[in-house]
């Protein structure tokens, strides 16, 4: 499939920014299964300092710093993207997920560039709940893809989408002892569940193209960002992408940005001002078109 992404972080401030520093991840990875043919971000107003960089895991990575005087500021990226199914090797997915631990299993290939994502993280702690909860599928022998697939299926069944529920600095516990959350929460209960039993697994941030209720015409910037995570298949360089939000893998709707250890790593927008605005707003639009 084909699409064209679209986001716009709008930010309006009660009094003028005189300083602004930041950082975005917006910009699609080029990968085996994802091709981006056009990609272009612009920040109005146009700060002084733009450069865009490769980050440490990877990713598109820019860095902006803004000192002329501003009461608003909107972040615009604009990709083409196409995307394909990912082919997973079948004898990858039926290892035993015991494998898939890097740190115990040093000598397996890949396992060195894996095993910081077997990690806790600032925001994937491994607190007892989780590790309960993954013990339930990560069963003596049972294949990898096997058990990573159970407990995608657990959250999204056990867990409810409710945007009430949590906040962007919500943690781990707060989700386990809520049973509720958004895609990010569901993302770092997955992987303190995996992790906490010393699987690799990795945060994915990115976009899913979703169709409108049948009769309902699209509406243009009414999606969202999207997050999901991938678990190491052992011996590979291939990552099985799950999304326990929607209880599938990853597939040809799904536009990866950026990965890392967690949210912290990868979020969209992020930055410090200097100003004496009481007050913000921030306003986020998204749409992904099919081409």
């Amino acid at each position: 499939m084909r699409y064209r992404v679209w986001h716009r972080t709008a930010y309006t401030y009660s009094k003028p920014v005189q300083d602004s520093v930041g950082q975005f991840h917006l910009m699609p990875r080029e990968l085996p299964w994802q091709r981006v043919e056009a990609s272009d971000v612009a920040v109005d107003p146009a700060p002084g300092d733009l450069a865009a960089d490769t980050d440490y895991f990877g990713n598109a990575s820019t860095y902006f710093h803004l000192t002329d005087p501003h009461a608003e500021l909107t972040i615009t990226s604009s990709s083409d993207v196409t995307v394909e199914v990912p082919d997973y090797d079948a004898d990858a997915l039926a290892q035993p997920w015991e494998l898939a631990r890097p740190i115990l299993h040093p000598h397996l290939p890949g396992a060195w560039s894996a095993t910081e994502y077997a990690l806790e993280s600032v925001r994937v702690q491994h607190v007892p709940e989780a590790a309960e909860y993954g013990a339930v599928s990560l069963t003596p022998g049972r294949p990898i893809g096997e058990a990573a697939t159970d407990l995608m299926e657990r959250i999204f069944r056990d867990f409810d989408y409710d945007k009430t529920a949590t906040t962007v600095t919500s943690t781990v516990a707060d989700a386990m002892r809520a049973r509720a959350g958004v895609c990010q929460d569901f993302a770092h209960v997955a992987l303190a569940c995996l992790r906490s039993h010393g699987v690799a697994a990795r945060y994915v941030s990115g976009y899913l193209a979703t169709q409108p209720p049948p009769g309902k015409e699209r509406v243009f910037g009414a999606d969202a960002s999207h997050a999901w995570l991938a678990v190491w298949l052992p011996g590979t360089d291939q990552w099985l992408a799950i999304d326990p939000t929607n209880n599938q893998w990853a597939n040809d709707r799904y536009v990866t940005v950026a990965w890392g250890r967690d949210y912290g790593d990868v979020s969209p927008v992020k930055g410090i001002i200097f100003t004496k605005a009481k007050r913000s707003t921030l306003r986020v639009s998204v749409d992904v078109a099919p081409l």
